[in-house]
């Protein structure tokens, strides 16, 4: 066991990791798009590895849920049907309702300096128009909410959820709230937080989610 303020090496990260952090992300913006099968050829020649450590990381990606295997065939990157966009908020509501209890009974004032900045920075976006923007704003704020509860578990399991959530624009562009609209819903979680009204927060942050979902059914 390592004593307190001794030093010791820094973990690096391996290779399969990084090749997983791309993979994710061109998921995440589209540069690989639902449906789409992955090469192994292909990819190691364009991300410049060998093919071990790809394998591997479309193996972690596999079992994220973002790639999906079929025999003989090889890997394909998830397609999100209704059902499934509906599952990912279900998922998302459990772990940011525990993390907003856990705010109320926490660093209130910390998550309120870390909430402020990420609204400011949703309203930026949302005077764009920039349904990316927004949406690269809009992630930021939940992540932001998540790690206010200090519980690095949840974090992981937003972090998946988030990926998820960016891939489910395919199926929701036509029902994404408008621009004042979306920044309005999480200002009033911002309030309930800052008002300390705990039993309003968690109230807001379910009907947040859902109403996502109902958009999203009422716009497949």
């Amino acid at each position: 066991m390592t004593s307190p303020g001794r030093l010791h090496p820094v973990p690096r990260r391996s290779t399969s990791e990084l090749i997983a952090d791309q993979l994710r992300e061109a998921i995440m913006y589209g540069s690989l798009s639902p449906g789409d099968q992955l090469g192994e050829t292909d990819l190691a020649s364009r991300l410049g590895v060998s093919r071990g450590p790809l394998r591997e990381a479309m193996q972690r990606l596999v079992q994220e849920g973002l790639l999906r295997s079929e025999r003989h065939r090889g890997l394909f990157v998830r397609e999100l049907t209704a059902d499934d966009v509906h599952d990912v908020y279900v998922a998302r509501l459990a772990v940011e309702r525990t993390s907003c209890a856990l705010i109320m009974r926490g660093n209130r004032g910390e998550a309120l300096a870390r909430l402020t900045a990420a609204l400011a920075a949703l309203e930026e976006a949302a005077a764009t128009g920039d349904r990316g923007a927004m949406s690269d704003a809009d992630q930021a704020f939940h992540q932001a909410l998540v790690s206010c509860s200090g519980n690095s578990r949840l974090e992981r399991m937003a972090q998946t959820l988030l990926v998820e959530t960016r891939m489910c624009l395919t199926v929701m562009q036509r029902s994404y709230p408008e621009p004042d609209e979306l920044v309005e819903e999480h200002r009033k979680l911002l309030d309930a937080i800052s008002d300390g009204d705990e039993e309003l927060l968690l109230e807001l942050i379910s009907a947040h989610m859902m109403d996502t979902v109902e958009r999203v059914n009422g716009g497949s």
